[in-house]
């Protein structure tokens, strides 16, 4: 179980990798003409964001050719115990200004991190702000605007599943690489490393490497809906699932990584585990929805609006199961499946001090709660 109450199963004899690696460089791209967009509510010309446009749907070849000017390799040097190391992942060019998005896992104990770019200049980068809870850093390099070709932001709410997709990065170090594939599934959680789960996270088939990390994932419109950063495998190379933080996150915390170098997650504080079948039926529920709360964090959001966890235990057909804390059906009149219902809306819609009502069934009645959203505790 995390810490920010979620229970999240994995899959035998599979691991989720991050992926970082390795270099070689590529050709000039096709000019294209930016204009200031608004993505998703987020005015990304508030931070000065600059963007190519594209208004019809671009062949494979034409994505490549409109997108590989605005992905670098981000090189990283480390050092521990006197013992320095490398890695490498990938970024892409945010606007003019010399911002790049890359993994907050590709950029973490950096001494020092270099960017190149696609006609083969380097440039030392300047970490401006890291969210390990989403796995998304900003880096910032003092090139000439020729170099800086800011990718277009898409707006990830549309994806479908099925739809294709395209993804640029530097697996095994080999620059400028594209693949493609099908959005596979959305809605994914996925660990961040901080103690907290990433919710709303793109799965696709598109091939992601070590190497990818920080890469931009692109619809067909050559527009960015994702950053990749993990894959799930056994052997730690690609086997058919990779993940991607969605466009829609980057929209709302890159411009406070950008401005403050940080960005402040609403938090509820509580931990507890999603309604199944048999729990519905211990619990005497209709249907098997809902998310029990376990435990409720002293002194949090949750605990000051007197939401109340499990105490007690009983059996059925040889297994214990929790019993008798508040069960969730709604978030701001959203129902609530599993606990990804909640975490999805937290991260969609909601900021620190915001109110949220949740509707709950406690000792068999339905009641409503209001809490106000607090900043969720450092993970690490």
């Amino acid at each position: 179980m995390d810490k920010s109450g979620v229970i999240v199963g994995g899959i035998a004899g599979a691991v989720l990798v991050l992926v970082v690696f390795t270099i070689i460089m590529i050709p000039q791209p096709n000019a294209i003409k930016p204009e200031i967009i608004v993505t998703n509510g987020h005015d990304l010309s508030a931070v000065g964001e600059i963007v190519p446009s594209y208004s019809k749907k671009l062949s494979l070849i034409e994505i490549f050719e409109n997108s590989e000017a605005g992905v670098v390799r981000v090189n990283i040097q480390r050092t521990e115990e006197s013992i320095t190391s490398a890695g490498l992942g990938s970024g892409f060019v945010f606007d003019k200004k010399g911002h790049i998005i890359t993994n907050a896992h590709v950029v973490k104990d950096a001494k020092k991190v270099v960017i190149t770019f696609l006609d083969g200049r380097s440039y030392n980068a300047e970490i401006i702000g890291v969210d390990t809870f989403t796995d998304i850093a900003v880096i910032k390099v003092n090139a000439g605007l020729s170099l800086l070709h800011p990718l277009p932001l898409g707006d990830s709410s549309n994806l479908r599943v099925g739809e294709p997709i395209a993804a640029i990065g530097n697996p095994f170090g080999l620059s400028g690489s594209m693949t493609s594939g099908i959005v596979s599934q959305l809605g994914r959680l996925l660990p961040s490393g901080a103690g907290y789960s990433i919710p709303d996270v793109i799965q696709t088939d598109a091939a992601i490497n070590p190497g990818n990390s920080g890469g931009p994932l692109l619809n067909m419109r050559g527009e960015i809906v994702g950053i990749n950063t993990a894959i799930q495998s056994a052997t730690g190379e690609f086997a058919g699932v990779g993940f991607a933080i969605p466009s829609q996150t980057l929209a709302k915390i890159v411009p406070s990584l950008i401005k403050n170098g940080e960005y402040k997650h609403p938090w509820i504080g509580i931990s507890g585990r999603d309604i199944g079948p048999d729990l519905a039926k211990v619990l005497k529920l209709n249907d098997a929805l809902g998310f029990l709360v376990v435990t409720v964090i002293p002194d949090s959001p949750a605990s000051r609006a007197g939401l109340q966890g499990s105490e007690n235990t009983v059996e059925m057909d040889g297994i214990q199961y929790i019993v008798g804390g508040d069960i969730i059906l709604s978030v701001d009149g959203l129902e609530v499946r599993k606990i990804s219902d909640i975490l999805i809306h937290l991260q969609r819609a909601k900021s620190v001090g915001d109110e949220m009502v949740l509707e709950i069934i406690r000792d068999g009645r339905t009641t409503n709660f209001t809490i106000i959203l607090g900043e969720r505790p450092n993970g690490e």
